[in-house]
């Protein structure tokens, strides 16, 4: 029984709930005894608050034998990424710099889940302030990956990733400024959305990047996603930059129909570096999408170069004003990694960063035009080489590492300063290990990118795929 509770997915245990054919209590039972068994060998808790999650999760099921209107996420337990305030709780944002702050106000991400009746049992570990693609922590460990401990979990949401592959919470909320969302999504077989910039209220979450930071879900599947992101998403008057646009029924668009559904398969920078192992998962993600009723269509990329170079700019400015004082005060503090990462925004002059920003509208529709052109969207890869290990990314030279770092983040980073939504979605196994690819789309247009990823996961199954070590053991987590 527990085995079963633990592989439901969001939308599996929330409908349960809704029908009364299992309890709140005992779903979050289940995820806080994951949590305390299998999260210290992952390294992806923060701080978790059994107690509050027990009694949130009575009171749900409480409301729901009085007969109350129940929300679509009713009685559900979940766990987030540590940058994820709320009022009283301390948060660490994976650093020793803010270590115990106590915020004075709760994410609106965090306030719609409650609205919508989820459970709040606490808060993930990440890479340190969200400044890694790999999940690099050097104070409090790095996060592991379930598929193979010694492999990079991907980041910067790192406990998210781990923890959804583990099967220790049934969603987490993460944050997307260069990839965070994507990279621990596709390294640990799960589904991640990033939405378009804007999409979903930022209000209560530690900043990286303002103009790049996106909130989103970590899931099993694309209909998890697809809720998710229909409870989070939508004008918030506490953040001035929240998009004003319209939210859609996203999960009725999941019909599993994508006939007429055109995708662009674009080429140049987009095979660059590209594994041959990752290649064979994109063909055969090509060639199900064509079973499907899809028509792909070749294209290429503008000057990706140009883009990434105005990315950095944007992100290192950014998050170097944001840290500015700290660095100068206590650079001690900070893992040398992290801290070469945010240096250079303190060289950019304020031409470069005007440069970079006035020019982003026009590099999007070029992007758009040259790579998706009349198609739905584009299929890149997620990570274009098999997940790497944690030494490699994190011992020897800067110099090298930073390649790597580069090559991970190589499909990824471009898209953040673009603003565009981007579905990471699993599609395999190289060296044992998960591979996964992307559907990039215009604004707003997640409901496309969900509707194909959902129809792709009908009739494959490396969505549900999970690590054998912490399944089986799963009925000794009682």
């Amino acid at each position: 029984m527990t085995d079963q509770l633990a592989n439901l997915g969001l939308c599996e245990a929330a409908d349960a709930v809704a029908r009364g054919e299992v309890t709140s209590e005992q779903l979050t039972r289940v995820a806080l005894n994951r949590l305390q068994k299998f999260g210290p060998q992952l390294n992806c808790v923060a701080a978790i608050d059994e107690d509050a999650a027990l009694a949130s999760a009575r009171q749900a099921d409480v409301a729901r034998a009085k007969g109350d209107k129940l929300g679509v996420l009713h009685g559900v337990p979940m766990a987030h990424k540590e940058l994820f305030y709320r009022n009283g709780r301390p948060s660490n944002d994976g650093s020793i710099i803010t270590q115990g702050y106590i915020p004075e106000v709760t994410s609106t991400a965090l306030t719609r889940l409650d609205q919508a009746g989820a459970v709040d049992m606490g808060l993930l570990h990440m890479a340190e302030f969200a400044m890694s693609p790999t999940g690099f922590n050097l104070h409090y460990g790095h996060v592991r990956n379930p598929w193979r401990l010694d492999a990079c979990p991907g980041g910067s949401s790192s406990g998210s990733g781990s923890a959804v592959a583990a099967r220790l919470t049934y969603a987490s909320l993460g944050t997307d400024t260069g990839g965070s969302i994507r990279h621990p999504s596709a390294m640990c077989g799960i589904t991640g959305l990033k939405p378009t910039w804007s999409r979903v209220s930022a209000y209560g979450v530690m900043p990286l990047s303002k103009s790049l930071d996106c909130v989103g879900p970590l899931a099993r599947s694309a209909r998890d996603c697809a809720r998710m992101l229909a409870v989070t998403a939508g004008h918030d008057p506490w953040d001035a930059c929240s998009s004003q646009e319209a939210v859609p029924d996203f999960e009725a668009m999941l019909d599993g129909n994508i006939r007429g559904m055109k995708i662009a398969l674009p080429g140049g920078y987009y095979r660059e570096h590209l594994d041959t192992g990752v290649a064979a998962c994109l063909d055969e993600a090509e060639r199900v999408f064509i079973d499907l009723g899809a028509t792909i269509i070749r294209t290429e990329p503008p000057d990706m170069a140009v883009i990434n170079r105005l990315m950095s700019v944007v992100i290192t400015v950014e998050a170097a004003s944001h840290h500015k004082h700290w660095i100068a005060q206590r650079p001690q503090d900070y893992a040398e990694q992290v801290l070469a990462r945010f240096k250079p925004g303190l060289e950019f002059t304020g031409i470069d960063y005007y440069e970079a920003i006035s020019t982003r509208a026009d590099w999007t529709c070029k992007w758009v035009e040259m790579t998706v052109r009349d198609a739905d969207c584009a299929l890149l890869p997620t990570i274009p080489v098999p997940v790497p290990s944690i030494e490699e990314t994190t011992e020897g030279d800067w110099g090298v590492i930073s390649k790597k770092i580069a090559t991970i983040t190589h499909c990824n980073r471009g898209i953040n300063y673009l603003g565009l939504p981007s579905l990471s979605v699993p599609a395999g196994f190289v060296n044992e290990m998960p591979a996964a690819f992307q559907l990039v789309g215009r604004a707003f247009d997640e409901g496309k990118l969900l509707r194909l990823g959902h129809a792709f996961q009908t009739v494959t199954a490396w969505h549900q795929a999970a690590p054998a070590w912490c399944i089986s053991q799963a009925n000794t987590a009682t």
